[in-house]
C-alpha cells in the first residue's frame, strides 16, 4: 500500500513539472521572441493561495512604473484612511469658525460635488480659512513642465475646489465651473489652454469638446472662489501651532474615491489621497511624510525598497520592481474581501482603462492597474485562471520604440496562456 502511494505521488509530482515546465516555456518563448529585443522587460506571477512563485523574469529589477505607483497609493490610504472621507478639521468659537484643510479632493469636485464645506461653514457668521497648511511644492517632483494647462496635472493643495481645474464647455455659448472664472476665458485659434503663470484661460474655437483645464493655486484665486460663493465672510488666517482636534467627514465613503482613482487613473485624485492620508498624521500635510511612513512601517518587508516620489506615477523619478508590486498586491489580497477589492480595480474588456483590451470572453479575468508614460507601459493585478486560480502579476515594460497598443498585445498572449495553462 506504502509502495502504491508513493508510486502515486511520484506520478502526480511528475505530471506537475510537466505541466509547469511547460507554461514557463511557452511563457519564455513569448517574452524572449524578436518583438522584445530592444526594451526591457520584467515579469513577476506569484500563485495567490500557494505564494509559489509561478514565473519570475527581471522581477528584481527597477523599472519606471507611471500609474502602477496608484497602487502603492491605495494601500497607503487604506492603512490610514477611515471609510469616509475627512473633509476638513474645524474649530469653532462663537459665531465664527476656523478651517483647516485635510487635502479633500472632493469638495466641489465635477464627479463627487462635496458641499461639507458648505453646509458648515453657512452655520457661522465668521469663517476663517487656514490653507498655508501643506508642505509639498504644487507639483511634485520630476514631472513634465510642459504640461501645466493638461487635464492630467493638475497642481497639488491642502484645500481643493472644483478638483483644481476649470471646466470650459460650449453649446450655444461658453460654459465655464467655477462660474466666476468665466470672465478669464478667451476664445481663439490655439493649442495653449491657460497662460503659465497665471489664469487665463483660452478655449479653441475648433474645439467642442469639454476640457478641463488646471487652475493656479493662490491666495488670490481661493479668495475669489470663496467670494463667489459666501461674499465677505471669508477671512484667511495662518497656521497655527495649537492641534485641531475636531475632523468633519463627508458623506461620501472613501471606496468610491479609490475606485475612481483606480479606473479612470486619476492623478489628481492620487496626489490627493496621500496628501489626506498625512492629515491623519499631523495638522500639516506632506505627501513625503505619508511615504515614508507607509515604507517604514507597513512595508518596512519589501524586498526591494523602491525610489517612491509622487501618489501619481507623473514621474519618471520614480522606480519600482515586479516584486516590490506583488507583495503589496499580495497584502492587498490577504487583508480585503476579494470582492471588495476586485471592486476598486479596472476589469479587463470592462471598465476604466482596462475597457478595450484583456477581454476574458464569457467572463473577465484580469483585474489589475495599468500605468503608462511615454515608452512604458506597465500592468500588475490579478488574473484569473479557467481552472479557477488566482494569479497575482506584475508585467513591466520600459524603453520601447513600438505602438503602446502592440505591447499590449504581446502582453495579451501571456496572460491568456497563462489563463489557460494553469
Amino acid at each position: 500500500m506504502f509502495k502504491k502511494l508513493l508510486v502515486l505521488v511520484f506520478v502526480l509530482a511528475s505530471i506537475f513539472s510537466c505541466k509547469s515546465a511547460k507554461l514557463k516555456k511557452g511563457i519564455i518563448n513569448k517574452i524572449e521572441a524578436p518583438f522584445y529585443n530592444n526594451q526591457f522587460t520584467g515579469l513577476l506571477v506569484v500563485n495567490a493561495k500557494t505564494t509559489d512563485t509561478v514565473f519570475s523574469y527581471n522581477a528584481s529589477k527597477y523599472f519606471t512604473p507611471a500609474s502602477n505607483t496608484k497602487i502603492f497609493t491605495l494601500y497607503s490610504a487604506l492603512q490610514l484612511l477611515p471609510t469616509h472621507i475627512p473633509a476638513f478639521k474645524y474649530k469653532t468659537e462663537g459665531d465664527t469658525i476656523t478651517i483647516l484643510g485635510t487635502g479633500n479632493p472632493t469638495f466641489l469636485h465635477p464627479f463627487f460635488n462635496d458641499s461639507t464645506a458648505l453646509k458648515m461653514a453657512k452655520n457661522y457668521k465668521h469663517v476663517k480659512l487656514i490653507y498655508n497648511n501643506l508642505d509639498d511644492e504644487k507639483f511634485g517632483p520630476g514631472w513634465a513642465w510642459e504640461d501645466y494647462d493638461t487635464y492630467f496635472s493638475p497642481e497639488r493643495s491642502s484645500f481643493p475646489m472644483y478638483a483644481n481645474v476649470a471646466t470650459i464647455s460650449k453649446t450655444d455659448s461658453l460654459h465655464v465651473i467655477p462660474q466666476v472664472l468665466s470672465k478669464n476665458v478667451t476664445e481663439v485659434f490655439t493649442p495653449k489652454r491657460r497662460n503659465y503663470n497665471d489664469n487665463t484661460f483660452y478655449y479653441n474655437k475648433k474645439n467642442q469638446d469639454t476640457i478641463e483645464v488646471p487652475l493656479v493655486i493662490d491666495s488670490t484665486l481661493i479668495k475669489q472662489l470663496w467670494q463667489a460663493i459666501y461674499p465677505n465672510k471669508i477671512t484667511f488666517a495662518k497656521a497655527s501651532n495649537k492641534p485641531f482636534d475636531k475632523v468633519a467627514y463627508s458623506n461620501i465613503a472613501t471606496d468610491s474615491l479609490y475606485k475612481r482613482m483606480m479606473e479612470v487613473s486619476d492623478n489628481f485624485l492620487a496626489e490627493q489621497m496621500l496628501i489626506m492620508a498625512s492629515s491623519t498624521l499631523s495638522d500639516t500635510l506632506s505627501s513625503q511624510s505619508v511615504r515614508t511612513h507607509i515604507l517604514k512601517h507597513q512595508l518596512n518587508d519589501l524586498k526591494q525598497e523602491p525610489r517612491w516620489v509622487d501618489g501619481s506615477g507623473l514621474s519618471r523619478y520614480n522606480l519600482f520592481t515586479p516584486t516590490s508590486f506583488v507583495q503589496v498586491l499580495t497584502k492587498l489580497y490577504n487583508d480585503i474581501p476579494q470582492e471588495r477589492l476586485f471592486n476598486l480595480f479596472p476589469v479587463g474588456g470592462k471598465t476604466g482603462t482596462l475597457k478595450r483590451y484583456y477581454k476574458g470572453g464569457n467572463k473577465p479575468y484580469i483585474y489589475a492597474k495599468s500605468g503608462t508614460v511615454g515608452n512604458n507601459y506597465s500592468l500588475s493585478g490579478y488574473l484569473i485562471t479557467n481552472s479557477g486560480e488566482t494569479l497575482i502579476f506584475s508585467f513591466m515594460n520600459n524603453h520601447y520604440r513600438q505602438s503602446t497598443v502592440e505591447v499590449k498585445h504581446h502582453m495579451e498572449s501571456v496572460f491568456e496562456w497563462l489563463r489557460d495553462n494553469y
